[in-house]
């Protein structure tokens, strides 16, 4: 027997087993975060004897006649005042590492009654925050220690609640205190836990399944396989993915599932796993897009290797080219990238009604539902899907990935069935960012006026679909970068490999397109004899001018002011900066419908908002309050963002292409109105259980359009950032200038931004995803995710600038700000040595040799 003391509170148990799961799993301090199990993320950390220490080391055993505390064990001022700083200073995103980032602090705190920022970054070096870039933790740490050590006094939150104030986000002082709910803090009664068997090699064909020993092993409920999936063949566009890869079919990659050992208990099913007796026949895998090219490959797929083709062109660029004063060509290759989100992979479902309710950590429940209903064969109706909180997706939560297994197995056993991914299967499994091997031209005249340019763009993506075409597209499109010239061709070709699928990821394609022409452009603007900053100002696309794919730009365009922003910082760095620019499109565009929906419903004196847009730790909820409070005129308390579920909230798409803000922002402002309308005679008590609904559309135009002036896109933000290097040749400071329409929430704005860019970096300088014959060889420990003392300071610039009438004119700035990160950080080590890189992650850099 074994004894703890927890928040001061003795527990027995008789059963050695990991102290993180004694504490989730036993006592349900869900605070109390699994991100990895591998003592890599500092979710999990609580303090053990005063020390912060992750709890998936050590043991019940080893922790025996030690106080261990967690954010529940608290006392009420610290929790009030831990949740205050973190809320108050926007360091809250996804919230999935707050929880172990607060445990840090208060261990800091406990024994430094003045700490340095140097100091919080050394006390929190082993949580990884994938969202904020660190800089507002560090902000909440440090007044966290001025309000507990006397300096300084709580501030209540301002009530007012409207458009362009920096209201603390709706669901902070939950996900701070780890009273939130993840889908994997779900515990159900009677609930089962299922685990997935996962190929053993990434091309090869499966003889046979051998379940019976998994079958027979006590606890073990049931085993399904590819024979109890009524429609096999599911995808987010393409339905080209396996839920099961059947015997006598072949693995596409070593994240492909064989079969779903469900349990009455995690640690059962584990086991039963191990019973499984699969033969395969094992063949070499296609491991690169050259070798999937190749006359001799083998098909992966019924139609081929090519998954898509896209080919963007106006205007004529050979003949641009040629008469070019100047012209530069050089081939650019990017990695593979894990978008490494905190929260792993996991699905909670169970019998309902007459078909399942699945919670599901994802990016779209109307998505989700779309593809459990092709699997299942039903009408979408049967299956409701409600989003619990999502602990960071960046566009690697699109796919499914346990959502389906599930909900098949909820149904086939009628209860309810856990399913998650360890950590490394995550990492194995959902779809990365895009490699691209690629060759760019560009040219201009004697005076740096881009005439024209050429590229042929390759995606690996993968063993399937995923976003291929959409991805390619976007990395097509915006290839030409955000500058006034109108002679382009680009081709673009996604290839199928035996490698992990790729799919969508912060950037959509863009920031490996960006690195190309924007690494270009400095040679070019060497050529011409002027700098990197004045090339892109000469350049840039102004308001009422034409965009290389025809597009008139709205009077909402600050390509330019974002450049003036920064060319002090730069000119003065000149000799150790780099500068990059970007532009990237709100809302999916391209001819494709692209609705925003929103209900609003008044209930006990208060509306509520009922939108399928799911949060991902952007914020949307907040700017929905936000907007609606702004129309109607009420308090932040008097309006109310309901939980997200395809049973009551109206489809808004995909948390995806920078777009709600915009889109559902306009439709939430829509609905606001109506409401508005009647508000003027009748008081909200009055109108009880009144619902109001407004849809947003506005139609684009889709790709090769023959308008000469086609919209392809809603609306764009433009960016211009500037990379600074330190005497040793690391990154000192990044400045980051956002032009966004108009500012809705400017707290969050800048958490956005400042996460964005340490992405970015990662990206350029210390991120890779190593693969040997298609198999990973990485762990979350070995990604190369920037921690707190290797991050830079964030300098973010907000440019606001009217134009759009839309959502009070707000552009999202999600996916802009992780752009042209890389690419200023390729220019900042091309001034510093001379060193032209086209390959990224950077090398002979402090990072990577």
């Amino acid at each position: 027997m074994y004894e703890l003391n927890i928040n001061g509170l003795n527990y027995k148990t008789d059963k050695d087993k990991k102290l993180i799961r004694f504490l989730r799993d036993d006592l349900r301090l869900t605070s109390v975060k699994d991100g990895c199990s591998e003592g890599a993320c500092g979710t999990c950390t609580v303090l053990i004897d005063g020390k912060p220490t992750k709890a998936c080391i050590p043991t019940v055993a080893k922790s025996v006649g030690k106080t261990i505390i967690t954010v529940e064990g608290l006392s009420d001022w610290e929790k009030e005042v831990y949740a205050h700083s973190f809320s108050i200073a926007g360091a809250v995103q996804c919230g999935f590492c707050i929880p172990g980032m607060v445990i840090a602090a208060k261990a800091l705190n406990d024994t430094n009654d003045n700490p340095t920022e140097e100091e919080i970054r050394h006390a929190i070096r082993n949580n990884i925050c994938r969202c904020t870039g660190y800089v507002k933790i560090i902000e909440a740490i440090q007044l966290s220690s001025d309000i507990l050590h006397n300096r300084k006094s709580i501030e209540k939150e301002d009530e007012k609640t409207g458009v362009g104030t920096n209201t603390i986000k709706i669901d902070s002082y939950d996900k701070v205190l780890g009273t939130g709910m993840y889908t994997d803090d779900l515990y159900l009664e009677n609930m089962a836990y299922g685990r997935l068997l996962k190929s053993k090699y990434p091309r090869a064909k499966v003889l046979s399944i051998n379940t019976e020993k998994a079958e027979a092993l006590e606890g073990v409920i049931g085993v399904l396989t590819a024979k109890d999936v009524p429609h096999n063949k599911i995808g987010h566009i393409i339905q080209d993915w396996d839920v099961f890869i059947a015997e006598g079919d072949f693995t596409r990659y070593v994240g492909d599932d064989l079969a779903l050992v469900v349990a009455e208990d995690d640690e059962t099913a584990l086991k039963g796993l191990s019973l499984i007796e699969v033969e395969y026949e094992v063949h070499t895998p296609v491991s690169t897009i050259k070798q999937a090219l190749s006359e001799d490959a083998p098909k992966l797929h019924e139609k081929g290797n090519m998954c898509a083709e896209k080919h963007v062109a106006r205007g004529d660029a050979a003949k641009a080219l040629e008469n070019s004063k100047y012209i530069v060509t050089d081939k650019f290759t990017t990695p593979f990238t894990e978008h490494a989100f905190l929260e792993p992979e996991c699905s909670v479902a169970f019998p309902y009604n007459n078909g399942v309710k699945v919670y599901s950590s994802d990016q779209s429940v109307y998505d989700t539902r779309k593809e459990i209903a092709i699997m299942f064969g039903w009408e979408p109706e049967r299956i409701v899907v409600e989003n619990m909180l999502v602990g960071g997706g960046f566009g690697g939560k699109e796919d499914m990935s346990v959502q389906p297994h599930a909900a098949l197995a909820a149904d086939k056993f009628k209860r309810p069935v856990k399913v998650k991914l360890t950590r490394q299967e995550s990492i194995n499994t959902h779809p990365k960012r895009h490699p691209m091997e690629a060759e760019f031209t560009i040219g201009c005249d004697e005076n740096g006026i881009l005439q024209g340019m050429k590229a042929d763009i390759y995606f690996d993506t993968g063993a399937y679909a995923s976003l291929c075409g959409p991805v390619l597209e976007r990395a097509c499109t915006h290839a030409v970068g955000p500058y006034n010239y109108q002679n382009t061709e680009i081709n673009g070709y996604g290839l199928y490999t035996n490698n992990p699928p790729a799919g969508a990821f912060r950037g959509f394609g863009v920031c490996q397109s960006c690195f190309a022409i924007e690494s270009l452009l400095n040679i070019l603007a060497e050529k011409v004899g002027i700098s990197p900053w004045e090339i892109r100002y000469r350049n840039a696309i102004r308001p009422g001018q034409v965009l290389p794919n025809g597009q008139i730009t709205d009077p909402s365009t600050s390509l330019v002011e974002t450049l003036l922003a920064v060319k002090e910082v730069y000119e003065k760095n000149k000799d150790r900066a780099g500068i990059a620019c970007a532009m990237k499109n709100a809302g999916v565009g391209v001819g494709l419908p692209d609705k925003g929906r929103c209900k609003l419903v008044v209930k006990d004196k208060t509306v509520e908002i009922y939108s399928g847009a799911t949060d991902i730790g952007q914020g949307i909820a907040t700017v929905l309050v936000q907007i609606a409070c702004e129309t109607l005129g009420l308090k932040k308390h008097e309006v109310k963002f309901m939980v997200v579920n395809s049973k009551d909230s109206p489809d808004s798409g995909t948390t995806s292409g920078s777009r709600h803000t915009l889109i559902t922002g306009e439709a939430c402002r829509g609905a606001a109105a109506l409401l508005l309308e009647d508000l003027k005679n009748s008081s909200l008590e009055e109108l009880e259980g009144k619902e109001y609904f407004y849809e947003y559309f506005d139609p684009t135009d889709p790709l090769g359009s023959p308008k000469e002036n086609p919209k392809s896109h809603l609306a764009y933000g433009y960016a211009t950032q500037v990379v600074i290097l330190d005497d040793g040749g690391k990154v000192a400071d990044v400045y980051a200038a956002h032009g966004i329409g108009r500012a809705i929430n400017k707290k969050a704005l800048e958490g956005q931004i400042e996460g964005g860019v340490v992405m970015g970096l990662g990206y350029a300088l210390t991120e890779d995803f190593p693969l040997e014959n298609s198999v990973p060889k990485v762990k979350y420990g070995t990604l190369g995710l920037l921690k707190a003392t290797n991050s830079p300071k964030v300098h973010s610039i907000i440019v606001e600038k009217e134009g759009i009438k839309e959502a009070y004119g707000a552009i999202g700035v999600g996916e802009i700000t992780t752009i042209p990160t890389a690419p200023a950080a390729a220019g900042a080590y091309y001034a510093f040595d001379k060193k032209f890189r086209t390959n990224l992650p950077l090398k002979e850099t402090a990072y990577k040799k």
